[in-house]
C-alpha cells in the first residue's frame, strides 16, 4: 500500500508486540484525512511489521541462551525473502556457538525478553522499512539470593536497526534485509562479528599537542585466586562518590542523558559524564587548551571541550598521568565498582574503547558502556570476545 506524503508512524511495543500503540505525527496541516480504511490498513501494517520485526529479533536472543532451539527450527520461524533467510540461518547459527562459548566461561544465559521500540515506519507499494531499537534482557543464571546479595539478574543491551520488508506474492510481509548499528565498539552481544572490534570515529578527539611517552604495561588478565566474596565496593576518598558514578552509569547506560552532546563513538562522553557525577571537577576550558591532555573540560560546542573528553586514548593521559586521578591496576580482576577499564583493540598503542564497573560480584566485574550500549556485561564474555586486546584497568 502507498501511505500519502510519508505518514511517519511511531510506535511504542511494550513486552508483548501485541500491545503495540500506534500514533500518527507529521502530517502537513493542508493534507486531506485518510479514509478510515486507508487509516485501518496503515495501524494493520504497522502492527504487522513491528511484531514480525520484534519476533525476528527475540529468534535471535534466544539462540545465545542454555536452552536454544536448533538454527534450522528458529529460521523456520522467521518469514524472509530466500536470500535473508539464508543469512539468516547462518547469523543464528554463530549466535548459538557465541552462546556456547559463553556457557563454557561464565555459564551463559538462561533465556532472553526482546521488546522493540519503533521509531520510523515507511510503507510504499510492496515495500516497507522499519527505524526500531532492540531492548534485550539477557537473564544470568543467579538465584533471587544470589541477586539480592548483589548478583546482576541480567545484561542488557540496546542496539538500533534500520528493518526491510518485502510484500509476498500472498500479501505477506517478508523480512528483507536487517542492518544494526554497530559501528565504533564492540559488538552488541546479540548480533555477530569478527571477534576484533573497529575502531570507531566521532570521538572529538586529536593528537595531542605532548609528546607523552610510553604508557604503563598493559593490566593481566590471569584470574586471581581466592577473591570470591570481593563486593567491588571501594572507600571513598578525596571527596570522590563512586557510589554516584555507579548509579549515573546505569541511570543512562541506555537513555542518553539530554544535558550533554552524544557523540557518534560516545564510550569515553558516557565515563566522562559519571566521573563528573561522582565528584571530578573540571581542569581549565579555554579553547587554546583543547588539544592538550593536560585538561579536561566540557564546553557548548565540540570546539570548545577538550580532547580528554570524549576520546578514549587522550582521556588515558589527562585521568592517569596529568590528573593522577587514576592508576594502572597490574590485573583486570583487581577492579572495583566505578574503575574504568580501556581497551586497545589492535594493539596499536592507541586506546579504542572505555568502560566502568557497575557490578562485581564473587570476584567477576561487571562492565556498562556506550557504543554500543550496554549494560553489566561480564569482565570473562569481554575477555573471551576479543582475546587480543590489550586492556588498561583504572583504579578511580
Amino acid at each position: 500500500m502507498r501511505i500519502a506524503r510519508h505518514r511517519r508512524v511511531i510506535v511504542g511495543a511494550a513486552a508483548s508486540a501485541t500491545a503495540a500503540m500506534l500514533v500518527l505525527t507529521g502530517t502537513p496541516a493542508d493534507a486531506q484525512p485518510a479514509s478510515p480504511a486507508a487509516a485501518s490498513s496503515a495501524n494493520a501494517d504497522a502492527t504487522a511489521l513491528t511484531q514480525l520485526a520484534e519476533g525476528y529479533l527475540q529468534q535471535r536472543a534466544d539462540m545465545l541462551t542454555t536452552t536454544t532451539p536448533t538454527a534450522r527450527a528458529a529460521t523456520a520461524r522467521v518469514r524472509a525473502t530466500r536470500s535473508m533467510t539464508a543469512q539468516v540461518q547462518d547469523d543464528l547459527a554463530a549466535l548459538v556457538e557465541k552462546g556456547k562459548r559463553y556457557k563454557e566461561v561464565d555459564g551463559g544465559y538462561t533465556k532472553a525478553q526482546v521488546d522493540v521500540e519503533v521509531t520510523d515506519t515507511s510503507v510504499t507499494g510492496q515495500s516497507a522499512t522499519l527505524q526500531l531499537t532492540e531492548r534485550t534482557r539477557l537473564y544470568l543464571p543467579f538465584t533471587p539470593q544470589e541477586v539480592a546479595d548483589g548478583a546482576p539478574e541480567y545484561e542488557e543491551v540496546s542496539v538500533p536497526h534500520t528493518v526491510n520488508f518485502t510484500q509476498g506474492s500472498d500479501g505477506a510481509w517478508l523480512l528483507s534485509s536487517d542492518t544494526a548499528d554497530t559501528k565504533g565498539g564492540p559488538t552488541p552481544t546479540t548480533q555477530v562479528s569478527d571477534v576484533d572490534a573497529v575502531d570507531g570515529a566521532d570521538d572529538g578527539g586529536g593528537k595531542a599537542e605532548e609528546d607523552e611517552g610510553s604508557k604503563d604495561a598493559a593490566s593481566g588478565t590471569a584470574p586471581l585466586p581466592g577473591n570470591s566474596d570481593d563486593s567491588g565496593d571501594k572507600r571513598e576518598v578525596r571527596g570522590y562518590s563512586y557510589g554516584k558514578m555507579v548509579a549515573y552509569a546505569d541511570k543512562y547506560w541506555d537513555h542518553h542523558n539530554s544535558a550533554w552532546r552524544t557523540y557518534g563513538t560516545d564510550c569515553t562522553n558516557f565515563i566522562s559524564q559519571a566521573m563528573h557525577a561522582g565528584g571530578w571537577g573540571p581542569k581549565g576550558g579555554a579553547i587554546i587548551q583543547r588539544p592538550s591532555n593536560k585538561y579536561w573540560f566540557y564546553g557548548p560546542t565540540t570546539w570548545t571541550t577538550s580532547y580528554t573528553w570524549a576520546a578514549a586514548e587522550n582521556w588515558y593521559w589527562f585521568a592517569k598521568k596529568h590528573s593522577k586521578r587514576t592508576k594502572i591496576l597490574d590485573n583486570v580482576w583487581k577492579m572495583a565498582k566505578s574503575d574504568v577499564l580501556q581497551a586497545d583493540w589492535g594493539r596499536d598503542n592507541n586506546i579504542d574503547h572505555t568502560m566502568i564497573v557497575t557490578k562485581k560480584y564473587r570476584g567477576t566485574p561487571y562492565l556498562t558502556y556506550h557504543t554500543s550500549d550496554t549494560h553489566n556485561k561480564s569482565l570473562k564474555k569481554l575477555l573471551s570476545d576479543h582475546p587480543r586486546a590489550w586492556w588498561y584497568a583504572h583504579r578511580t
